[in-house]
Order: C-alpha cells, then structure tokens, then sequence
C-alpha cells in the first residue's frame, strides 16, 4: 500500500509541478515582472493618470527559472502526497479512485488550498498593500483545513447534519475575515494585480486537474487483477 501511494503522488505531482511551472512561466511570470518594475520605481502609476503597459517579451533567467521548477515540482509532489493519502482513506470507506474521480479529487484540493483562501486573501503582488505575513499564513492554514473537513462531509457525510456542519465550517474563516492591510497604499495598478490573481488561480486550477486525474488514474492502473 506505502509503494503503491508513493508511486502515485511522486509522478502525479512531479508532471503537475512541471506543467504549473511552464504554465507560470508563460502566465504568470510576465505579470511579476512588471510589477517589479513599479516596485522598484522604474515605473509610476497613478490613480488620475496612465501610465503604458510595458512589454515584456519572453525571455529565460537560467536561475530564477530553474528555481521556479523546482520549487513548484517539489510543492506539487507534497500536495500530492496528502491528496493520494485521503484517497486511499475514501478508497476504505467504499469509494472508486479511477481518472475520472481523480478528477473532482483534484478540483476539491484545488478548492480547499487555494480558490477558498483567495476569496478573502487573494494571490498578491509583490508592492501591493498586505498584512503581518505570520496573522496571513496562520489565516490561510486554517481556511485550508477546515475548507478540506467541510468537503470531506460534503462527499461522505450522510445527513443533513453533516451537510450543516460543512457549510459552516467553508463560511466560518470568511465569515472571521482574512487579515486585511488597514489602507489601500502600494505602487502597482490595480489592473496588473487582477491579472495576476486571475492568472494564478487559473494556473492553479489546471495544475490541479493534472493532479487528480493522473493519482486517480495510477492507482487505479495497479489495482491488483
């Protein structure tokens, strides 16, 4: 059971790290660069002006870049790792891990780490106005967790208690409020910061999806005949 869990999250979220990498690479990474450039104060918006857009052509930074895989492969294969891990617990309690179910698992993972979190606490720039890192982290942990309890009963719970209980807990760290910047101060337009958010959620949503569908569809391959 260990080789056969390890097996499939190992490759499941070493593919889907590289595919989020080159997806951000070509996505999101553009929109980084430019907002270091306001960063930085190379470039200067303001509210009652404009201010053009800079092109930014694609380019590769040997370095940064190759960080940039390794990093997103790495933090792909810990979320796979746990995501194949649920799905052996569902698998004892009766549910059919195959492609198709591996699916709607990774568009649940992709829910719970990060499309609940980015509703109150969006992906955000560098130079955009945010709070103590350390209140935003401890935030956005319990936003995953109790989001991830509330789509486990969802799925498994019989009962309309459970179902109550699930609501409540995906509602209960908005209804809190995520850690909040207490002005709207930064350098970087608004525009760029919406682009980059969208973008990483869409990044995140399809890197996802490549998880689930390829842990679903590994561990259904070695079933045993």
């Amino acid at each position: 059971m260990f080789q056969k869990l390890l097996t499939s999250a190992l490759f499941a979220g070493f593919v889907a790290g590289l595919a989020a990498a080159a997806l951000q690479l070509v996505f999101v990474q553009p929109t980084l660069l430019r907002s270091e450039l306001f960063e930085s104060g190379a470039l200067v918006h303001f509210g009652s002006g404009s201010t053009p857009v800079p092109d930014m052509p694609f380019a590769i930074d040997p370095v940064r870049d190759a960080l940039s895989v390794l990093f997103s492969a790495l933090i792909y294969s810990g979320y796979a790792m746990m995501l194949v891990a649920l799905m052996a617990l569902a698998q004892a309690r009766g549910a059919q891990i195959n492609a198709r179910t591996g699916l709607i698992w990774g568009i649940a993972g992709f829910v719970a780490v990060q499309f609940a979190p980015a509703f109150s606490l969006p992906p955000e720039l560098p130079g955009n106005a945010a709070a103590e890192v350390g209140a935003r982290q401890v935030w956005w942990f319990a936003t995953l967790a109790v989001t991830a309890a509330g789509l486990w009963l969802l799925a498994f719970g019989k009962g309309w208690v459970p179902v109550a209980a699930a609501v409540v807990l995906i509602l209960a760290p908005h209804a809190f409020g995520a850690p909040e910047h207490a002005d709207y101060v930064g350098p970087v337009p608004p525009e760029l910061a919406g682009l980059f958010a969208a973008r990483a959620l869409g990044v995140g949503l399809m890197a996802w999806a490549i998880l689930g569908t390829l842990a679903g569809y590994i561990w259904s391959r070695e079933e045993p005949a």
